[in-house]
C-alpha cells in the first residue's frame, strides 16, 4: 500500500464510502454483463417450484404417466399449458436477460444454452398441445415437465452459486462498517454537537470518548489515550497516542478522551484507500470464466450448428414434419439439466466438508485454479511460529544501568501495547518482580518501535534498522550471534546511544515443518515475510526448509511483493489483519488465519479456523479432489452429448436407427442422477 498517495480519486465523503460498502450488500452476479439481483432469483424460484407441484401431477414424464399422474381432469392440457407458460415467461426471465448479456458480448455460455433448452422445449410443447387439440389421435408428446424441472434445476444451481461469489464483497462492506454513524465535533468555544460523520471536512475537531470509534483519519491536538488498532494494522492492539499522534479513522480509542484533528476524509483516508485496492482485485478475480460456461458455450454451438443442419438436411429428405422432432431432439438433449449442478453440487458438497475440516470457504472460484498455484507466500509470526516470545537475554551495554534497570525502562515504554514482542518484555518483568516506572510523552514509531520520557531521559525501543539508518554504533557481532541463534534483538537508546539489549525467541509450530515438505512435495515454493531481521528469518526459514525469504518488511509491502511473485506464477496468500487484505485479494489465492482480523477474514478466499497452517494442505487435497470432481460431473452432464448429439441429429437413420425426444430426454436426466451421485462422492 505504498504508492497509496499517488492514487488519483474522485471527491466522495465519509456518506459515500459507507454506501458503497453498503452496494456490495445486493447480492448481484454477472452474466454476459447482465447483474441478476439475488432475492429476485429466490423469489422466481420459490413461484416456480410451486407451480411445478400441479404441473408435475397433471403432464406426463418423457410422454410417460406416472402412478401419480392425474387424468380426466377438465382443459387438463390448457392448465399445463398455462402453468408453462408461467414458468417459462416468469421463472425464465433471468436466463433470457443473461442470454441477452452474452449475446451482445457476443460470447455464448450458461445463460444462452439454458434459454435455448427451455425456449425450444416451451415452443415445441405449445404446437405439442395445439396439435393435441386439434387431433387427439395425435399424440404429440410435449416437454412441460423437463422445462419446469429445467428452469427449477437451474434457479437452483445458479443461487448456489450466486452465494459463493457475493460473499466476496463483504470485505468492503465490513471495512466501511468500522466508521460510526455520528461525531461530537468541537466548536470554536469549546462546545460540542452531534453531527453526522458524513459532514465532516478536513480541519474540523471532534471530541472522541473512552470506547468509541474514532470517526476518520486526524492528528491528537489534546488528551492521550491508548488506541486499538487491530482491525487496521494487525499489528499491536493496544497503541499508545498522545498530542501531534496520528490516529486512524476506525480505530478504537481506550479508556482515555482525545481532541482530534480530521486531516483526510471519504477517499483520502486509510480505509477508504484500503477498501479500494481489495475491492479492485475482487472484482477482477470475480470476472474469470469458469469451466462450467466455457462447455456451455461450446456445446450451443454445437447443439444450434447440428440441429438446425439436421433439420435442413431432414426437411430435404422427408419433409418439415420429419425433421421437426429430430431438431427439437438435439435441442432437448442439449438441455443443461446436469450442466448447470455439475459445479454448484461439488460446490456444496465441497464447502461442507472443508467447514467440517476447519476450512471457511467464502469464495471457491480461485480454488478451481490450485493446480497452478506455485508459490505460497506467509507470515513468519503467528503463521509459522507461535507468535508467544519469550526473553532469553537482557543486557546492560553501560555502566549507567543494570540489567534489572534495562528491563524496567523497556516494560515501562511496553506497558501500553500488546504486541507480541511488548508482551514478552513485560511477561519477563513481571516473572522477575521487575516494578514499572512514572512516564510521559509515550508515543509509537510507525514500524519501528516505541519512544517515551523516563526520569526527564527519552528512551527508545528500535530493532537493528533503526540504528543503521540513524548511524547509532553498536555491537554487530554480538547482534549477529543473537539473531543467529533465532531471537528477535530489540535496542534500548537515549541520546543516540545504545545502552541496553533484549533478545527474545519465538516457538515454531509443531505443524509448520510437515506443512512446509507438504507444500514443496505439491510443487509449490514456500515464501517467508517477515518484519524481523535476516538472520532470525533465515534460521527459522533453514529449520523449516524454505529456501526464500522475504526479511525487513513493512505492512504496506505484502501487497506488492504478492504483485511481483504473480510475474513468475500464481500465488497463494497466507495472512491476517487489514494491512494483509489488499494482499489477500491480490493473491489468486488468499487464505486467513482464522484468529485475524475480521476484514482480513473477509478479504480471503478461505479461512482456517482452528489458525494451523497443516490445514492448507487439507485444502490443497480437498481443491484437488473437488476439481477432480468437477471435471468429472462436466463429462457427465455435457459429455455424453458427444454421442448422443450426432444420433439424435439421425446420423443413424440410414441404418434404422432413430433417438427420438422421449429417449433424448430419459438421457439427459440421467446425466443428472449420475452427477448427483457423483458429487456426493466426493470427501477429503
Amino acid at each position: 500500500m505504498a504508492d497509496m498517495g499517488g492514487m488519483n480519486h474522485e471527491h466522495m465523503n465519509m456518506g459515500d464510502m459507507d454506501m458503497a460498502g453498503m452496494d456490495m450488500d445486493h447480492d448481484m452476479m454477472n452474466h454476459g454483463g447482465h447483474m441478476m439481483h439475488m432475492g429476485n432469483m429466490k423469489r422466481k424460484l420459490i413461484v416456480s417450484v410451486i407451480l411445478t407441484i400441479p404441473l408435475l401431477l397433471l403432464s406426463p414424464m418423457m410422454g410417460l404417466n406416472m402412478p401419480f399422474t392425474l387424468h380426466d381432469i377438465p382443459a387438463q392440457q390448457w392448465i399445463v399449458l398455462a402453468l408453462g407458460s408461467v414458468i417459462f415467461f416468469y421463472g425464465g426471465t433471468p436466463f433470457f436477460s443473461g442470454a441477452k448479456g452474452e449475446l451482445q458480448a457476443r460470447k455464448p455460455a450458461m445463460m444462452m444454452l439454458i434459454t435455448l433448452g427451455i425456449t425450444v422445449a416451451y415452443c415445441y410443447s405449445v404446437y405439442a398441445t395445439v396439435m393435441n387439440a386439434m387431433a387427439p389421435h395425435a399424440m404429440v408428446m410435449d416437454f412441460f415437465w423437463e422445462l419446469a424441472t429445467l428452469v427449477d434445476i437451474m434457479l437452483l444451481g445458479h443461487l448456489v452459486e450466486m452465494n459463493a461469489v457475493t460473499r466476496a464483497g463483504s470485505a468492503v462492506s465490513s471495512l466501511a462498517q468500522l466508521i460510526p454513524k455520528q461525531a461530537h465535533m468541537v466548536h470554536s468555544d469549546g462546545s460540542t454537537m452531534d453531527m453526522p460523520v458524513s459532514q465532516l471536512h478536513v480541519g474540523d475537531h471532534v471530541l472522541v470518548k473512552a470506547t468509541e470509534s474514532i470517526p476518520a483519519d486526524g492528528l491528537v491536538v489534546s488528551g492521550q489515550t491508548t488506541v486499538d488498532e487491530a482491525m487496521l494494522t494487525g499489528e499491536a492492539t493496544q497503541v499508545i497516542k498522545q498530542t501531534k499522534n496520528t490516529v486512524l479513522g476506525g480505530s478504537i480509542n481506550g479508556s482515555g478522551v482525545i481532541e482530534v484533528e480530521i486531516t483526510s476524509i471519504g477517499t483520502d483516508s486509510f480505509i477508504a484507500r484500503v477498501q479500494k485496492l481489495v475491492e479492485t482485485a475482487q472484482s477482477h478475480q470475480s470476472k474469470s470464466e469458469t469451466l462450467a460456461n466455457k462447455v456451455a458455450g461450446w456445446l450451443f454451438y454445437a447443439a444450434t450448428g447440428i440441429g438446425i443442419a439436421a433439420m435442413l438436411v431432414w426437411t430435404l429428405v422427408n419433409g418439415f414434419a420429419y425433421a421437426l422432432p429430430i431438431a427439437v431432439t438435439v435441442f432437448i438433449i442439449a438441455c443443461p439439466h446436469a450442466l448447470g449442478l455439475a459445479v454448484p453440487l461439488v460446490t456444496a458438497r465441497f464447502t461442507a466438508i472443508a467447514a467440517q475440516n476447519g476450512l471457511l470457504i467464502q469464495n471457491r472460484e480461485p480454488l478451481e485454479q490450485i493446480d497452478d498455484i506455485k508459490y505460497a507466500l506467509m507470515d513468519k509470526t503467528g503463521t509459522l511460529t507461535e507468535g508467544n516470545f519469550k526473553v532469553r537475554s537482557v543486557k546492560s551495554v553501560t555502566t549507567e544501568y543494570s540489567d534489572a534497570d534495562i528491563l524496567a525502562i523497556m516494560a515501562t515504554l511496553e506497558s501500553g501495547s500488546t504486541h507480541p514482542l511488548a508482551q514478552g518484555i513485560l511477561n519477563a518483568a513481571k516473572a522477575q518482580h521487575v516494578a514499572l516506572m512514572a512516564s510521559s510523552e509515550l508515543e509509537n514509531i510507525p514500524g519501528t518501535g516505541i519512544t517515551g520520557v523516563l526520569n526527564n531521559d527519552r528512551f527508545a525501543i528500535v530493532a537493528v534498522d533503526y540504528l543503521t539508518s540513524h548511524k547509532i554504533a553498536y555491537d554487530q557481532n554480538y547482534f549477529n550471534k543473537l539473531a543467529a541463534a533465532g531471537n528477535s534483538v530489540s535496542y534500548l537508546v537515549t541520546m543516540d546511544k545504545v545502552v541496553g539489549i533484549v533478545a527474545q525467541g519465538d516457538e515454531i509450530k509443531a505443524t509448520a515443518v510437515k506443512f512446509i515438505r507438504d507444500l514443496q512435495a505439491q510443487n509449490i515454493t514456500p515464501v517467508m515475510l517477515t518484519g524481523d531481521n535476516e538472520q532470525t528469518a533465515k534460521r527459522v526459514a533453514d529449520v523449516l526448509g524454505i529456501t526464500e525469504v522475504q526479511a525487513h518488511l513493512k505492512p504496506a509491502d505484502k501487497a506488492e511483493l504478492v504483485k511481483e511473485y504473480q510475474q513468475k506464477g500464481h500465488v497463494m496468500m497466507i495472512g491476517d489483519g487489514v494491512n494483509d487484505s489488499p494482499a489477500l485479494a491480490q493473491a489468486d489465492l488468499g487464505i486467513a488465519i482464522g484468529s485475524g482480523t475480521d476484514v482480513a477474514i473477509d478479504a480471503a478466499d478461505v479461512v482456517l479456523i482452528k489458525s494451523d497452517p497443516a490445514d492448507v494442505t487439507s485444502l490443497i487435497k480437498l481443491a484437488k479432489a473437488t476439481n477432480r470432481k468437477m471435471k468429472q460431473n462436466l463429462w457427465w452432464g455435457a459429455g455424453y452429448n458427444v454421442i448422443a448429439i450426432p444420433l439424435a441429429a439421425g446420423i443413424l437413420i440410414p441404418l434404422g436407427f432413430r433417438l427420438d425426444p422421449m429417449v433424448g430426454a430419459i438421457l439427459m436426466s440421467l446425466s443428472t442422477v449420475i452427477v448427483a451421485i457423483n458429487a456426493m462422492r466426493l470427501k477429503l
